[in-house]
């Protein structure tokens, strides 16, 4: 006689009745393997054994693939949306001081940054009554300031969006909010052949806001609007 407790009838019967109520249940399969494999002894290979595990693995490896593709989408999705309501508020004022204020007002919130600055060449220096009103959201700085901040100096082209970690932000453009300032996205701004560049700088006190890891669709999308209503603005 076996030392084991034998199967009721009911329960035999039940299985027999519905298999797919063992084949579903993922740690009562597990544990069967596991009871044939010790059946079976420690010398012999258990070739599918071995195969189920493999497809287990590949199967939790496709599972957490998939998840990330969601997340990603979801995350690319709301930053869209993000990105579309901060270009509606902006084009909200209809008085070019009320723009330049929802920058670092409006805009900034929406598209959570704690910092947006709009930097302008100028052969002219920033002691204009209008531009000191609006210092906190606007810099007038000497031609050929824009691509040496862009490329920190090195001889090499500007990119339109550039995203990158930093000690602390520059004075010259965040002014008192400089030394919050861990990472930031430059946005190159073209105005026109008759016109010297701009530049729309958002600062983040999180160093892992902006990295050039990051995809900037979305930032080039934005800068290419932001240039049409300056370009409106300045005519």
């Amino acid at each position: 006689m076996s030392s084991f407790p034998q199967i009721t009838d009911t329960l035999r019967e039940r299985i027999i009745a519905q298999p797919d109520m063992i084949l579903d249940d993922t740690d009562l399969m597990r544990a069967l393997i596991a009871a044939n494999e010790r059946a079976m002894g420690g010398n012999i290979v258990d070739l599918r054994g071995i195969a189920m595990e493999r497809l287990e693995a590949r199967l939790d490896r496709l599972e957490d693939t998939h998840r990330s593709v969601i997340a990603a989408a979801y995350e690319n999705l709301a930053g869209t949306n993000q990105v579309h309501r901060a270009i509606l508020r902006m084009l909200d004022p209809v008085e070019f001081e009320s723009f330049l204020r929802d920058l670092d007002g409006e805009v900034a919130h929406i598209l959570r940054v704690d910092a947006l600055r709009l930097v302008l060449e100028s052969v002219q220096n920033d002691n204009d009554p209008a531009v000191r009103r609006l210092g906190d959201v606007l810099s007038v700085a000497e031609p050929g300031f824009i691509r040496g901040y862009l490329t920190q100096g090195r001889d090499a082209p500007a990119r339109q969006v550039t995203l990158r970690q930093i000690d602390e932000g520059d004075m010259r453009v965040y002014g008192r909010a400089a030394p919050h300032m861990r990472s930031e996205a430059c946005l190159l701004l073209d105005f026109g052949s008759e016109r010297l560049p701009g530049m729309l700088v958002m600062g983040a006190e999180d160093p892992h806001q902006f990295s050039p890891q990051q995809g900037t669709d979305l930032l080039a999308f934005f800068a290419g609007v932001f240039e049409r209503v300056m370009r409106r603005w300045l005519s």
